[in-house]
């Protein structure tokens, strides 16, 4: 799907610009027992802003035996392209990306794990003082969406509940940076995007025009590349990165979201008390959780693919599941279980 050197050049750009890059805590302190661990550096990637790596620095969970290299990307879409270009070992992404990233059948990257989240600030937005309230009123407007993305799925299926098929609207691939500049510049009439986007979106005067918060399944998907999965140390590390996001996120709900709060607002450019809201009713909504990799997850991207493909952005159906890998599970369990 991507070629690649156009893929190494854009993975480079965003890993030159990634906002943070940390190492964990004292190798020589923790590489007793670690079984190696002391050795492996895990380039990981985040969408948004740093928000896995601030959850483990708040929940003093990011003295880890090995070393964690952050950077930060738009969206799991170049974090994956970064994957294959070999610039990433890990992503973190929604159920989307990891579809078109295999769709050419040259995938070098599996899904390891599948961790639940909220599906809240995902949405089809209209710029200050537009007339447009509904999605069927984007019948015949310029339409900005994030291509590949929960952006490009939600967006599809609003279309489809209004009555609307795809070829009814001037659908505009922009980035979410772009897509934000289009919006207030008034050449599109809506954008669908996430995150910070709608959130910047919204401090601008932008309005909800339709959610895809009852549309995404809350599944979000870490993948690995084939070669740190085939590396027993980087497995084990990248189990327990894994399990212990997954409890920094507890430890949150656990009476620290205004803490987190005021990490997110300051990373994000809203009040603190918006970004509180924000994570009290994601989290009430969905927990940030971990888990294994399994059939019911498997189930679930499967149906998005067969949805890309109805649209056409597929050329050929996918089997998703020559992606995913249960290689991970045992450490994956052990860790979250210690």
């Amino acid at each position: 799907m991507f070629r690649r050197s156009a893929v190494a050049a854009l993975a480079a750009t965003a890993l030159g610009l990634s906002l943070l890059t940390a190492c964990g805590g004292s190798a020589d302190a923790q590489s007793s027992g670690s079984g190696g661990l002391s050795s492996v550096t895990l380039k990981v990637g985040d969408t948004g802003w740093a928000r896995f790596e601030s959850a483990l620095k708040l929940a003093h969970l990011d003295d880890t035996p090995y070393k964690v290299k952050w950077s930060v990307f738009q969206g799991g879409d170049l974090q994956l392209q970064a994957v294959r270009a070999g610039a990433l070992d890990v992503a973190s992404s929604s159920e989307i990306p990891p579809i078109f990233a295999a769709s050419d059948g040259k995938a070098n990257f599996k899904v390891v794990a599948v961790q639940k989240g909220n599906t809240l600030l995902q949405e089809v937005v209209a710029p200050k003082g537009s007339k447009i309230t509904s999605i069927a009123q984007l019948k015949g407007q310029k339409v900005g969406y994030v291509k590949n993305t929960t952006a490009h799925y939600f967006l599809y299926e609003l279309l489809k509940q209004a009555g609307l098929k795809w070829s009814d609207i001037k659908a505009v691939p922009l980035l979410p940076n772009d897509g934000l500049a289009a919006l207030n510049g008034g050449s599109i009439a809506a954008f669908a995007s996430y995150g910070g986007t709608i959130i910047a979106a919204h401090q601008q005067g932008a309005t909800t025009v339709g959610s895809g918060k009852d549309i995404l399944s809350g599944n979000f998907l870490w993948e690995g590349s084939d070669s740190t999965i085939a590396d027993k140390a980087k497995r084990a590390a990248l189990a327990d990165l894994i399990a212990r996001v997954s409890k920094a996120f507890a430890y949150v709900r656990d009476g620290h979201e205004k803490e987190y709060a005021q990490v997110t607002a300051a990373a994000t450019k809203q009040p603190v008390s918006q970004a509180l809201q924000q994570i009290q009713d994601g989290e009430k909504q969905r927990p940030t959780v971990a888990g294994v990799t399994g059939d019911t997850a498997i189930a679930s991207e499967q149906k998005v693919a067969d949805v890309f493909e109805e649209l056409g952005a597929l050329t050929q159906p996918l089997k998703v599941s020559s992606f995913w890998t249960d290689d991970l599970n045992a450490d994956l369990e052990k860790a979250l279980a210690s």
